[in-house]
């Protein structure tokens, strides 16, 4: 996407009205707008089940959440990593409409209405989200490696809780697999994370702050 102007007109309304959907924070070549921020706190209210928050502190929040997703975006497009697939975003909003909704997919449009949503933007969120998850595994899954030792020091660490919550079996054994897959999900976090604050200084990005007023 190439950049924008500083602000985008949308026609909105039969009356003719127009909406004023301003730039909010440029990162690299691209732009975040104000309307992508409240899609992003309105999405992410839904999922979590909370309140809808648009106040300014919220908004900031939200423009840092979008800021890394483009710096994903880019790295995504340079990288040629699998996505996910609309099957996958389909199957995991399904899953939201059996849980949370006994499987009734009015009561599904009905809450997302609610928040200012729409399924398809669900579906969206859900493929991206899905895709993030993809692209962390393949990007760091590879160069993380645990060892026995951590394992041990691990299981040392948690023995009295890890017992607690596998009362049948909680010897060093049975829950070696587990603690593996845990301390592998700690060590890829972590390695995302340093790599997205390392993308983000080497990316330049800039603040709109009226838009945040």
């Amino acid at each position: 996407m190439r950049l924008l102007a500083a602000m985008v007109i949308l026609a909105a309304g039969a009356q003719g009205a127009v909406v004023i959907d301003r730039i909010a924070v440029i990162v690299g070549k691209h732009a975040i707008k104000l309307s992508d921020i409240d899609r992003d706190l309105r999405l992410t209210a839904f999922l979590n089940r909370a309140p809808l928050d648009l106040g300014p502190k919220a908004k900031r929040e939200a423009a840092k959440r979008l800021v890394d997703q483009q710096i994903i975006r880019t790295e995504l497009s340079a990288g040629g990593y699998q996505r996910a697939t609309d099957a996958q975003a389909e199957a995991l909003a399904a899953q939201i409409r059996r849980d949370r909704f006994g499987g009734s997919a009015e009561k599904l449009r009905a809450a997302l209405a609610s928040y200012g949503l729409t399924t398809e933007e669900l579906h969206d969120q859900l493929l991206w989200q899905l895709t993030v998850l993809q692209f962390i595994q393949q990007r760091f899954q590879p160069g993380v490696s645990v060892s026995e030792e951590n394992i041990r020091t691990y299981y040392d660490q948690h023995a009295a809780e890890l017992r607690r919550e596998h009362p049948q079996n909680g010897s060093f054994e049975a829950l070696e697999p587990d603690i593996r897959r845990i301390l592998e999900g700690e060590a890829i976090n972590k390695d995302f994370e340093d790599w997205i604050k390392s993308a983000g200084q080497q990316t330049r990005i800039v603040y709109r702050e009226g838009a945040f007023q």
